[in-house]
């Protein structure tokens, strides 16, 4: 899970397929530093013993630590291995590495693999996540981006209505998410990525529980008329836009520059319709009647005005006032 919004949508690789993508890069390092000894030994067969061997070490570093370095770095951490079993290394927090996370990273693996790779096979056993110590010290941790079909379908999110995110718009950005924390956004999107195979009378009464946790923190209950299960959908992809829009302007997202951050949220800030049936969302289904409006109460009756009456005249001598009874 990213620190702000993104929970993520992929497997931690385990100790088995980083082993055979761990051998295949060893194949190649190794014909790559076969091949360049060759090429040295033939365009300078004169050289000194002591030369032979400086060039030997600094081919030797080449190959075991500058190049993984490089292509780990400028490819966002797939090596060819990683790539041919579709793992990639990523930061803790699920962003792209950097050149001192793939140095760290290098460094590290001579000590780990000069010692018959013991010590990352130890680590990686043990660690939850199947980090090595070069993981550990680098902040990193080595994902699966290819996933079996049934994985896919069951983690992936329903989408969200266009209509509905055009609806809360106004809310959704003005909404506070800061205080919500992140067990309670991993329990709504593993909701949500279930949501298909749940019994729907279970589904709606998770979903009232999880929409009343998250008013909890936010201070703002679900819209009168919206569904929960809608309302948390809304929600949810408020704070990937979020997440999205910081990354982007933070540089970390490779092909988009930072001004694109700046550019307005994709929906406007349009008053939810409280008094109107959601539209159909999540895949979740909505009720054929409309949602009934709030009982209008009628105003009490009010009386017919009074006509006014012209003054009473008494009498010519009375001056227009009338005398007492």
């Amino acid at each position: 899970m990213t620190g702000e919004a993104v929970v993520l949508g992929l497997r931690t690789a385990k100790l088995p397929s980083r082993a055979l993508a761990r051998l295949l890069d060893a194949a190649v390092q190794f014909f790559g530093f076969v091949i360049a000894i060759v090429v040295l030994a033939v365009a300078a067969p004169d050289l000194e013993e002591a030369a032979v061997q400086a060039v030997s070490l600094s081919v030797f570093v080449l190959f075991t630590v500058v190049v993984p370095v490089v292509v780990e770095t400028l490819s966002h951490g797939r090596s060819l291995g990683k790539a041919a079993f579709g793992l990639r290394v990523v930061r803790e927090d699920g962003g792209p590495v950097r050149f001192r996370h793939a140095l760290v990273r290098g460094l590290v693996g001579v000590v780990e693999f000069g010692l018959m790779a013991a010590p990352a096979t130890i680590t990686s056993l043990v660690s939850t996540q199947g980090r090595r110590l070069g993981d550990i010290f680098a902040g990193t941790l080595v994902v699966r981006e290819r996933l079996p079909k049934v994985a896919r379908e069951q983690g992936a999110l329903p989408p969200v209505s266009p209509e509905l995110m055009n609806a809360l718009g106004g809310d959704l950005v003005s909404l506070d998410l800061s205080a919500v924390p992140d067990g309670l956004w991993l329990a709504i999107r593993q909701f949500l990525g279930r949501l298909a195979q749940l019994d729907p009378a279970v589904a709606a009464g998770m979903a009232q529980r999880l929409a009343g946790d998250l008013a909890g923190h936010t201070g703002r209950a679900v819209p009168y008329g919206l569904q929960p299960v809608a309302y948390l959908g809304a929600v949810l992809a408020e704070r990937q836009r979020r997440e999205w829009a910081r990354a982007v302007a933070s540089g970390a997202v490779p092909g988009f520059p930072p001004p694109y951050a700046a550019s307005p949220v994709p929906y406007g800030p349009v008053p939810v319709p409280y008094g109107a049936p959601p539209a159909r969302v999540l895949g979740y289904p909505q009720p054929s009647a409309p949602v009934p409006a709030p009982p209008q109460v009628p105003l009490p009756p009010q009386a017919p005005p009074v006509p006014e009456q012209p003054p009473t005249q008494a009498g010519p001598s009375a001056g227009g006032f009338a005398p007492p009874a």
